[in-house]
């Protein structure tokens, strides 16, 4: 998708992919924890094509650097159950979230991922990490701890304290908010910094290794 343009999403894909077209997405009649999750989703795509500039609001000194940094996210793809974000960090295109829903009716969840790549496309190699909601949130707020692909690939890159990540997202009518913490470890780690809905910017560049990227 060329910077600067708008995902057209079809109506009948809007349906498929449980993401409303609307300011406000429809009540989807499901069991209460699986409906959770799938509002969840729908509640993320009333925000597709759009991009929106946030801030820092967590002050671990680890994150100084970020801090300093234009941020900006553009939920920049969106597909039959799923979507996919970038977060971009100033001039750093390396950072993609994506948005899974996984299995069907009861049994529906919402996976988050961490897609970060290079400037040439390849993938870096701390990827494809983050965890399946493991309760039934709210169609506001779904935490995801991490799975056991993501702790093997964190010892297996001698990080292990990052075994204890949560991540977690909200989204409301005025914000939509990325976070991360670790509540069963002792460094306290936390980040989270949020994105103003009120106020849309132009879209940026793609992320490095989508299309458009370079």
């Amino acid at each position: 998708m060329k910077a600067g343009m708008r995902f057209a999403i079809p109506s009948a894909l809007c349906a498929l992919a449980l993401l409303a077209c609307s300011s406000e997405p429809e009540a989807v009649q499901a069991p209460a924890q699986s409906a959770a999750q799938q509002n969840f989703m729908a509640h993320i795509g009333t925000l597709c094509g759009r991009a929106f500039e946030g801030r820092l609001v967590s002050d671990d000194e680890a994150d100084a650097e970020i801090a300093e940094q234009r941020l900006v996210m553009h939920v920049a793809q969106c597909q039959p159950g799923q979507v996919r974000i970038p977060f971009h960090v100033g001039e750093d295109r390396s950072r993609t979230w994506v948005f899974t829903l996984t299995g069907e009716g009861e049994d529906a969840r919402v996976r988050l991922k961490h897609d970060h790549r290079h400037d040439d496309g390849s993938e870096d190699v701390l990827t494809q990490y983050g965890g399946t909601a493991a309760d039934a949130g709210t169609r506001n707020r779904q935490e995801f701890p991490a799975d056991a692909e993501s702790i093997a690939l964190f010892e297996r890159e001698a990080i292990p304290v990052s075994a204890a990540n949560v991540w977690a997202v909200e989204i409301d009518t005025t914000k939509f908010a990325y976070e991360l913490r670790r509540p069963e470890s002792a460094d306290g780690r936390f980040f989270r910094v949020e994105f103003d809905l009120t106020e849309e910017v132009d879209m940026p560049p793609a992320a490095w290794g989508s299309e458009g990227g370079t």
